[in-house]
């Protein structure tokens, strides 16, 4: 397995599979040349099986840290320690870029991401709740 920092849309595109959707060309530009946004790809034989994005965010008494906004692993490569990888590697990446510490929000019943998240050395820090508004643009 090789992980490496998605540099290019077509590398995201190539990995549209492990997103929810389709990799939005305009999207893709927008998020390789934000500041602080990171996706690593895990790659085995060529072929991506795997990724993690990260998002930096600052605060003027809190200092940096990254959050772990979206952890995918193929199906067909699940339970062989890429998810693993590619969360300590996002948090490696954290540290190399100054970052105190790095967060994850996940459902208390997702199973599999807790497992992953914890088998990462991720501590639960408590229940919460979380709320959003959609914004039209």
């Amino acid at each position: 397995m090789d992980i490496r920092p998605a540099r290019t849309p077509a590398e995201l595109q190539a990995a549209e599979a492990l997103f929810d959707g389709p990799a939005r060309t305009e999207w893709s530009e927008r998020f390789l040349a934000s500041p602080g946004h990171l996706m690593l790809i895990a790659y085995v034989d060529g072929a991506p099986v795997g990724m993690v994005s990260g998002v930096e965010m600052s605060h003027p008494d809190k200092g940096t840290e990254m959050c772990l906004y979206e952890l995918s692993v193929d199906e067909g490569h699940r339970r062989r320690g890429i998810g693993r990888a590619l969360t300590e590697a996002l948090g490696a990446e954290a540290g190399k870029r100054g970052c105190y510490g790095m967060w994850v929000g996940v459902d208390t019943d997702n199973e599999a991401a807790l497992a992953t998240y914890g088998a990462a050395g991720a501590h639960d820090e408590g229940v919460f709740t979380m709320r959003g508004w959609p914004i039209a643009p």
